[in-house]
């Protein structure tokens, strides 16, 4: 199966872009700033044809902690997007996604983070490479998603803003240990 490549820049994934060869710039950008009360506030935007819009905007408790995320109209809670799985001894996290399945990224023993399907098939994956610097940022991880793999949705939108969204939690998550 061929799969797609996201570059992703910064090792902090709140302030990071997502870019592949295919695209002219920056395909997914995550901004982060301070709302002025004290928490911070992410936006994550994509870059379309002559415009960009915003997928997601992740409202966060002080001093870092998980809050909500705003995707279009649907306000989610950060901890139903990145649950801990007590079938997996809480090494994954699963979340619902658009189908309406539960979804699993679940860290293999090789450093990869797996995103499973809801039978089982890896739709997609994180991967922390050697820093390479490049006219975007430097890179410190790829995004890949399985094309054709599971039921094939997963490169459309809304589904692939729901992998990047969560993808981006997941490592939050782990580089803070929580």
């Amino acid at each position: 199966m061929s799969q797609s490549v996201f570059s992703w820049t910064s090792v902090d994934p709140r302030q990071s872009t997502l870019f592949n060869s295919t695209w002219f710039g920056a395909a997914y950008r995550f901004v982060t700033e301070s709302d002025g009360r004290g928490s911070n506030v992410t936006t994550l935007m994509r870059t379309g044809a002559r415009k960009e819009e915003r997928v997601a905007r992740y409202e966060w408790k002080p001093n870092g902690g998980l809050g909500r995320v705003i995707m279009g109209k649907q306000q989610i809670s950060m901890l139903d997007l990145c649950r801990p799985d007590p079938a997996d001894n809480y090494y994954s996290r699963m979340f619902p996604a658009p189908d309406g399945n539960l979804y699993r990224w679940r860290p293999h023993p090789n450093g990869d983070l797996l995103l499973y399907d809801h039978t089982g098939v890896v739709v997609a994956f994180y991967r922390t490479v050697r820093p390479v610097r490049t006219n975007i940022g430097d890179v410190h991880g790829e995004l890949h998603f399985v094309e054709g793999a599971g039921s094939g949705t997963v490169m459309h939108p809304p589904f692939m803003n729901s992998v990047i969204v969560t993808c981006m939690l997941f490592r939050y998550c782990a580089m803070y240990n929580m």
